[in-house]
C-alpha cells in the first residue's frame, strides 16, 4: 500500500475519471458527465478523493459534506487493484476529511443490485439502515 497516493482529483482529469467510472463503478448516474464533475470540483475541490498508483487512477470516492451530513458516493476501485487496500485507504481519507469538517455520521449510496459494493461497505463498518429509504427525483434527464 505504500505505493498508493491518496489525493484530491484535479479538474483536468474529468474525462479520465468518467472513463474510470465506466470501467470500475457500478451503474451510471445522471451526474456522470463533464459538467457534473466540473460543478462538484468548483464547489468543493477536495470532495473527490483519488487513489493513484504509478501515475494512474486506481480508485475514487466522493466525500460530500453539506455542513450537516457526510455523504459518500462513487467508491470505485479498478478491477485489477481490488482486495489490495485501495478502498480502505480511500474511506480512511474520506472519514478523516469528515471528522476535520465536524461531521458526525457518514452515509453511502449503494445500488441494491451491487453485491460487491454491499460487501465492501459492510466490511468497512457500514450497515444498511432499515429505518430509512432514500427518496429521489431526477431533476435532469441523463444524456447517456
Amino acid at each position: 500500500m505504500n505505493d498508493i497516493l491518496i489525493r484530491s482529483a484535479r479538474p483536468a482529469e474529468n474525462a479520465e475519471l468518467l472513463a474510470f467510472w465506466a470501467l470500475a463503478a457500478e451503474g451510471r448516474s445522471v451526474t456522470d458527465d463533464e459538467d457534473g464533475l466540473a460543478r462538484l470540483l468548483a464547489r468543493d475541490p477536495e470532495a473527490l478523493i483519488v487513489a493513484e498508483r504509478a501515475g494512474r487512477i486506481v480508485g475514487t470516492v466522493i466525500a460530500g459534506w453539506d455542513g450537516w451530513r457526510c455523504h459518500l458516493y462513487r467508491l470505485a476501485v479498478h478491477p485489477d487493484h481490488r482486495r489490495q487496500g485501495v478502498a480502505t485507504a480511500l474511506l480512511d481519507a474520506a472519514e478523516s476529511r469528515f471528522r476535520t469538517l465536524g461531521g458526525r455520521r457518514a452515509d453511502a449510496m449503494v445500488l441494491d443490485r451491487n453485491g460487491l459494493g454491499r460487501t465492501t461497505w459492510q466490511a468497512a463498518g457500514y450497515a444498511a439502515n432499515a429505518q430509512w429509504t432514500r427518496w429521489t427525483k431526477p431533476l435532469a434527464v441523463p444524456e447517456h
